[in-house]
């Protein structure tokens, strides 16, 4: 199983950026995909989340900025970021809750590595 997040990178304040992360492995399914990060100093927190219904919870700190999505055939999670502001910059970090493969094992969560995202003032 693999969580392949991509799409950060460096960007000036007000700026957009969009995250990817695909999951793969012979999955059957997966409840809930989601964003955390991790700020230099500060403990990793959740950025936002999608249920495999489709309802999303977000840190206050982005809404109306960032919008999560899903592609469920594909076990993709989408992070468009928008008006990005310098205290964005983190590692963003893919989850995924309660995944369960084909095969019966199940992970109550799953994390993908890391990608950075640097927005300079």
């Amino acid at each position: 199983v693999q969580l392949q997040a991509s799409g950060g990178g460096l960007v000036q304040a007000g700026g957009s950026l969009r995250l990817s992360c695909a999951a793969s492995g012979n999955i059957f399914r997966i409840n809930a995909m989601g964003w955390y990060r991790r700020a230099p100093g500060k403990q990793r927190e959740l950025v936002a989340a999608i249920t495999s219904g489709g309802s999303t919870n977000y840190a206050d700190s982005v809404k109306g900025r960032f919008t999560i999505s899903r592609d469920g055939a594909k076990n993709t999670v989408y992070l468009q970021m928008n008006s990005l502001k310098p205290e964005d910059t983190a590692v963003y970090y893919c989850n995924a809750d309660r995944l369960e493969l084909y095969s019966g094992v199940e992970y109550s969560t799953y994390w993908g590595q890391g990608t950075e995202v640097t927005v300079s003032s």
